[in-house]
């Protein structure tokens, strides 16, 4: 089992799930980004993870699908406003998060982008320009050091979450195609909180417990595919993306999901 986290992750299973249930899927979008609940000048941003595992999605060329094919676009590009329950305005940028989708899917349109508040991406993309996050080892008063390296060093400090700080999470994950013969979209919005009782980050909740979910869907035999399966094998599986929301929401991480019949 790989990708069990939130986003690649539950955003896999939940694609599996509609993949399984209707008759067409057409279209998949994610949407989705950890965030300090409070903003702080200059990158308002907090890592709860490796910070040059955050530098590496806004490095790395961002893949997805459009009209059936393979399109590469840079990381950090394509910067849009849009809105959320409960949060409000947020910046959607290019990243490389589709993963296995690109090969266990065959959806004619795919993408997902990165969430932050507004303002980020351009900073770092000016980081990324000015040669900040260069892998290829300058030399600096004798030393040789690669520019990432440092720069991951001097952000591990400033983006660590201080004691009182807390993060949270947000996903959207749209699926549109065709039920029943008409078209309609699904919409599924998350927004998890750091948790105050027992300490745990936004980003372990929505991660961890997705995780924990699948080893329960395995150790009980409710799902018994063999192989290497990616997340979204899981969601095909009936039962297994109830199974995962319920075990979700019994820890206090809840989705919002709705369902619009189009014209």
């Amino acid at each position: 089992m790989v990708d069990c986290g939130v986003a690649p992750g539950l955003s896999n299973i939940l694609l599996g799930d509609l993949a399984r249930r209707l008759d067409l899927v057409e279209r998949y979008e994610c949407y989705v980004g950890g965030l300090p609940e409070v903003r702080r000048w200059p990158f308002e941003y907090k890592a709860v993870f490796s910070p040059l595992d955050v530098l590496e999605e806004y490095i790395r060329p961002a893949r997805f699908v459009e009209c059936g094919r393979e399109v590469v676009r840079p990381a950090l590009s394509d910067i849009e406003l849009r809105d959320f329950p409960h949060i409000g305005s947020l910046e959607a940028f290019n990243t490389d998060g589709l993963r296995t989708l690109m090969r266990t899917m065959q959806i004619p349109f795919m993408k997902e982008k990165t969430l932050r508040y507004p303002g980020h991406a351009s900073l770092m993309a000016a980081l990324r320009e000015s040669g900040f996050l260069d892998k290829r080892a300058v030399e600096v008063e004798g030393v040789r050091v690669a520019p990432i390296q440092l720069t991951a060093k001097l952000l591990f400090d400033r983006w660590r979450l201080q004691p009182g700080e807390r993060d949270l999470t947000v996903m959207q994950v749209v699926v549109e195609g065709v039920e029943a013969g008409q078209s309609v979209r699904y919409v599924y919005d998350l927004f998890d909180r750091y948790d105050d009782a027992t300490g745990v980050t936004s980003m372990a909740r929505t991660t961890g417990y997705t995780c924990t979910a699948v080893v329960r869907l395995v150790a009980s035999g409710a799902f018994r595919r063999v192989g290497i399966c990616p997340p979204e094998f899981v969601g095909q599986t009936p039962g297994c993306c109830e199974a995962i929301l319920n075990d979700l929401a019994a820890r206090g991480v809840r989705l919002e999901g709705q369902v619009v019949v189009r014209a």
